[in-house]
């Protein structure tokens, strides 16, 4: 196997490396722009939403009494828009029917039945629709049964799943068998709702919902990076203070001499308080014989070496011959003599 077959190939690099990157080489005001960029987007995509949902809310309502001549409340609510595919799935368009009874039928096997009926032409004889209703096979004619007895008074509802179409709505009094037993004297009022834009609606609101969501993970990231920049630039300024300062400070120099201070006075152990008393004879040398020799003492001529170190303010100490410091602090007068310092 060769080298370049050997060699693996070169993996593309993602989107988000890629955002990344494009992240990384923007300067803080195109970070800011972007920021509040994707803040809006957040706020539009949200406001759409609210929108969308609220327009899947909104019925489309109609009204209808009760006719004493077909004995029964008949209503062409005209077309149903959708998107469901025929048959009974999740995208047909509810039907509500709220049915007010104010004088039912004097019998006992009373109840109350409603059909939807998928006709273009209400006015027709819909009796064969109304029997295929009541056998359940087609979707397109649908049949409910209250099994309760309706009384005057009484609000009864019908829930409907419609397929796109055109629909006939009729409200019956019906005995168990689902026969009309409706007369003159009977009466009832019903009130609709058809919510045709619900599927439509709330599908484009659940993905502006989406889209918002999105938007706000992007400007939670743009937010972060700029924070990040913000910071990074406010060291490097408190940095730059600083260092300034520090040179500042270097360059003035030293603000004033050390703070120590040399000795304000002469020290505590008291020097001679005058001058030293002669000790010569007592009285007048005797005079030697001829024949004893006279010792005459020997003279040091050498002069001691007087050693003056200096202190601090002018100071200055005198070091004796054996190392030691004389206690008597001196200092040197016009004429560069020292002189014992008399505090």
């Amino acid at each position: 196997m060769s080298e370049e077959e050997a060699e693996p190939p070169a993996v593309a690099p993602t989107v988000d490396e890629d955002q990344d990157e494009a992240l990384e080489s923007m300067t803080l005001e195109q970070r800011q722009e972007a920021l509040k960029q994707s803040r809006w987007n957040v706020f539009m995509w949200l406001g759409i939403a609210v929108l969308m949902f609220g327009f899947a809310l909104f019925p489309m309502s109609f009204d209808e009494t009760y006719d004493g001549f077909t004995n029964s409340a008949e209503k062409d609510i005209g077309l149903v828009w959708g998107p469901s595919l025929p048959g009974e799935d999740f995208m047909d368009v509810p039907l509500n029917i709220d049915v007010e009874v104010v004088n039912p039928p004097a019998a006992l096997d009373v109840h109350l039945a409603a059909y939807a009926l998928q006709e273009k032409d209400c006015a027709q004889n819909l009796g064969t629709q109304t029997a295929l209703a009541r056998e359940g096979t087609d979707h397109n004619y649908q049949y409910q049964l209250l099994e309760e007895t309706p009384v005057a008074g009484g609000e009864y509802t019908f829930k409907f799943k419609l397929d796109a179409g055109q629909y006939c709505i009729i409200v019956q009094f019906v005995d168990s068998d689902g026969a009309n037993i409706g007369t003159a004297g009977t009466e009832m009022n019903i009130d609709g709702a058809v919510y045709p834009n619900q599927v439509i609606a709330g599908i484009l609101g659940l993905i502006c919902l989406g889209l918002s969501a999105f938007a706000f993970i992007g400007a939670q990231k743009q937010g972060e990076s700029v924070k990040k920049m913000l910071e990074e630039d406010l060291e490097t300024t408190e940095n730059k203070v600083l260092a300034s300062i520090s040179n500042e400070r270097i360059a003035a120099g030293p603000s004033g001499p050390p703070g120590a201070a040399g000795p304000s006075g002469p020290p505590g152990a008291p020097g001679p308080s005058g001058p030293p008393q002669p000790t010569g004879p007592s009285g007048p040398p005797q005079e030697a014989t001829g024949d004893e020799p006279v010792a005459v003492p020997e003279q040091d001529t050498s002069e001691p070496s007087e050693v003056y170190e200096p202190a601090e303010n002018g100071y200055f100490f005198r070091k004796l011959a054996d190392g030691s410091y004389d206690q008597t602090v001196y200092i040197k007068d016009q004429d560069g003599n020292y002189v014992a310092h008399e505090g």
